[in-house]
């Protein structure tokens, strides 16, 4: 009795030890991370961050495009309207510009006609889910909701399938979400250009804001600017132009490389 009982805790001992390596790989892919780039200065390319950027490429996740051509994306990320939207419109199609709109599920509901307008403009529209919540926080269950409820809102609307580009929603993502983000069928699109733009009641200058994507722009950037800004519409004309001066061009997600 006394042996089978050391034999039954050397077992157990055993099992613990072998479990130890994939406990932790386990935890690993499960841990929050806050996406965040590490600028270099103009026309050059910024850095991945160091803890997922060994594995955004099997994730089908991407912060920017072919960066030996002068080639930007540029994204809007849409969490509600600020009456911006319809003038950021005139502007992209006054420069000839296409652009993604990442879109809640409440952001199309509330406004079918811009994003009809969109997409009868030749724009993106893009999964930004449907709350707006940290996606690695949720259930399986909850997590693939996040994305049909915002696919079958599109659907509704526009009579077609939302093209399958996945915005983490506040940036946060694990291994694991951009996994099944995957597994849906989405590559997860980051960016290697933001500013501060997103506070609608403290507002960056024109020249600041300016100033900011101009010095910053790089080869194969994918930017990212939030269509609340009254700033970026200011400032949306004239930022275009000079790029397209500088012999940028602007593609879409479907040219990723």
């Amino acid at each position: 009795m006394r042996h089978k009982k050391i034999f039954l805790i050397g077992l157990v001992l055993i099992i613990s030890i072998l479990m130890i390596p994939f406990t932790k790989v386990f935890s690993q892919s499960n841990s929050e991370y806050s996406w965040y780039f590490v600028s270099r200065g103009k026309n050059t390319t910024p850095e991945a961050p160091k803890e997922s950027a060994s594995f955004l490429s099997e994730t089908d996740s991407y912060f920017l495009g072919d960066t030996s051509k002068k080639e930007i994306f540029l994204t809007f990320d849409e969490g509600y309207e600020n009456g911006n939207t319809e003038k950021i419109l005139d502007i992209l199609k006054e420069t000839n510009v296409k652009s993604t709109f990442f879109v809640v599920k409440p952001y199309i509901t509330s406004y079918p006609n811009l994003i009809k307008r969109m997409v009868d403009e030749g724009h993106i529209v893009g999964n930004h889910s449907s709350k707006h919540l940290s996606m690695p926080t949720l259930t399986n269950e909850a997590f693939n909701k996040e994305f049909k409820d915002v696919e079958d809102a599109y659907r509704d609307v526009t009579g077609k399938e939302i093209p399958k580009f996945f915005r983490p929603p506040m940036g946060k993502y694990s291994k694991d979400s951009l996994i099944k983000t995957k597994e849906l069928g989405y590559k997860s699109i980051f960016w290697s250009f933001a500013y501060r733009d997103w506070l609608v009641d403290s507002q960056p200058s024109p020249e600041e804001g300016k100033k900011k994507i101009l010095s910053s722009v790089h080869p194969g950037c994918i930017m990212l600017l939030h269509a609340v800004s009254d700033t970026n519409v200011k400032i949306l004309k004239d930022v275009l132009t000079t790029l397209q001066n500088e012999g940028y061009t602007f593609k879409t997600l479907n040219d990723l490389p």
